[in-house]
């Protein structure tokens, strides 16, 4: 087997210079204070259908902001900063909305009158509206205003079976991201109101855990216990496909109850499947491949490949102003490549049960002096190993690849701070109050009212300060007007092509058929 070295050696400086990245990061509007935003989504943002920039996740409140693929981290946060710019402009024209700066939402209302997003009238937008009342049914309205950023990444050159060894790679080391990145160690009280928890009351109002790293990975975030039973191998893009295409074809008791429609006829969710979409799959990390329209993305996958990976851990940093750093960013691609290079044998069931185990000790735990966890990659018995010996042999291994990407770096006229970013790493586990989760928990104590919403609402604000004190040229104006003018013209055009019914649409879309080559 090919060592790591040598696979770096032999890295082309072509493939290097084909690596790209993309950004998208969800934020719940909220009102000055910390209450949720219940008005819809601005008209000055353009249709969040078509749009190529700005749309909404789950709920009409929940902006989701998106950059396109960059060949260098500064190009790609720079994008991502200029569209938070552009959105604040519009939010100020219309009043004082903020974006919340947090992974674990503001201070939330009755789950029911959390608004869904809404898309319009044509078949593709009623079915987006009534898959996200599908995830109401399922999970409540509350676990789906957690926001998070995805980091896309790809390297040219790398095939199917490449990408499924990076996956399985990124499964088992997750942890470390979830140690050095995780920034939600507390909630807001509504959050969990009428919910079994394991919280502790760290102030008036707010919940959390002392040593917690990232809630939102843990069994309050994007868990469900139905989806527990999918153990999904990673083994190969056929195994993958198989896995999934079973949740997404057989009637699951619990979701039959539902119903695809309510007595009165409106549509409670779009199938009774486990998954009603492939993108109802939780995961953190999942493979992907740009989809035609009216494509399903399983169909894409398998007649196409992995085009790139959505990395889907990582926490909004409430202390930076775009959600992630660019020293954050250059620490994934460090990680992403030593995740590919690095031998990945395959998984099993063991260590599939092994990696849900670590990943919540992790999430509530994973700043816990002596923290032990399992690790099984390459030997047919688990074994105990206390996180920060794992951690600090991963950020020895990674040397080598940062040492690289510097090189190249260098070679292209740019900074060389990887390196620095796996130092800084090293440095933060060698001192955990310096880490993101632990900030957040040291800024809520600090307060007078030792209030999590408050503190949060404070970042926010200053945010908001941060990016209307950077206004927009008349050329950007200008750019941003035209491209949500666009977009409610490409809304209007979707909408008028449409010549099936609705319920035909959805049978067909949900069909077994779609999802085989």
């Amino acid at each position: 087997m090919t060592s790591l070295q040598d696979q770096l050696a032999a890295m082309p400086t072509a493939r290097l210079q084909g690596m790209r990245r993309g950004l998208e990061k969800e934020s719940l509007r909220v009102l000055p204070g910390g209450e949720l935003a219940l008005t819809p989504h601005p008209q000055g943002l353009g249709s969040p259908l078509t749009h190529p920039t700005v749309t909404t996740d789950f709920s009409e409140s929940q902006i989701e902001l998106v950059t396109g693929t960059h060949g260098s981290v500064q190009a790609c946060l720079t994008e991502l900063q200029d569209i938070h710019r552009a959105v604040f402009h519009v939010l100020g024209r219309t009043g004082e909305e903020r974006l919340w700066p947090s992974s674990m939402p503001c201070r939330l209302p009755t789950d029911e009158t959390i608004p869904l997003g809404r898309y319009g009238s044509s078949n593709v937008g009623r079915a987006k509206s009534i898959y996200r009342m599908g995830l109401a049914h399922r999970y409540g309205r509350r676990m789906q205003t957690i926001s998070g950023i995805h980091y896309n990444w790809s390297l040219p050159g790398v095939n199917n079976e490449q990408y499924f060894a990076l996956i399985r790679n990124f499964r088992r080391h997750a942890f470390l991201l979830l140690v050095l990145f995780g920034a939600s160690p507390l909630v807001c009280k509504s959050f969990v109101a009428g919910r079994e928890h394991q919280l502790r009351e760290m102030g008036p109002g707010c919940m959390g855990m002392p040593h917690a790293t990232s809630l939102r990975m843990g069994r309050l975030g994007y868990q469900s216990d139905a989806q527990s039973t999918l153990n999904v191998s990673y083994n190969s893009l056929e195994g993958y496909a198989a896995s999934l295409e079973k949740a997404l074809t057989e009637p699951y008791p619990a979701y039959e109850a539902i119903g695809i429609r309510n007595p009165g006829g409106d549509y409670n969710q779009l199938d009774t499947s486990l998954l009603q979409i492939e993108n109802e799959f939780y995961g953190t990390i999942r493979p992907k491949r740009v989809i035609r329209s009216g494509e399903r993305p399983l169909h894409a996958l398998r007649e196409r490949g992995v085009e790139y990976v959505e990395v889907r851990l990582m926490d909004l940093n409430p202390f930076e102003p775009a959600g992630i750093s660019a020293d954050t960013m250059r620490f994934l691609d460090v990680f992403l490549l030593h995740c590919l290079l690095s031998p990945s044998a395959p998984d099993s069931l063991a260590e599939i049960d092994a990696m849900k185990a670590n990943q919540h000790l992790v999430a509530s735990r994973g700043r816990e002096p002596g923290l032990m966890l399992t690790r099984t990659e390459g030997c047919g018995t688990c074994q105990q190993i206390e996180l920060t010996a794992w951690a600090a042999q991963l950020l020895d291994e990674m040397a080598p690849v940062a040492a690289r990407l510097d090189a190249h770096a260098l070679a292209q006229g740019e900074p060389a701070l990887h390196a620095q970013a796996v130092a800084q790493a090293r440095a933060s586990l060698a001192n955990m109050d310096t880490l993101p989760s632990a900030r957040v928990l040291q800024a809520v104590q600090d307060r007078d009212d030792r209030s999590f919403v408050g503190f949060v609402d404070g970042r926010a604000a200053a945010t908001a300060e941060l990016f209307r004190s950077q206004p927009l040229t008349a050329d950007e104006v200008g750019r941003f007007m035209g491209l949500a003018q666009q977009s409610f013209a490409d809304q209007k055009a979707i909408e008028a092509a449409d010549t099936m019914g609705f319920e035909a649409y959805r049978q067909q879309y949900v069909s077994p058929a779609g999802l085989v080559v």
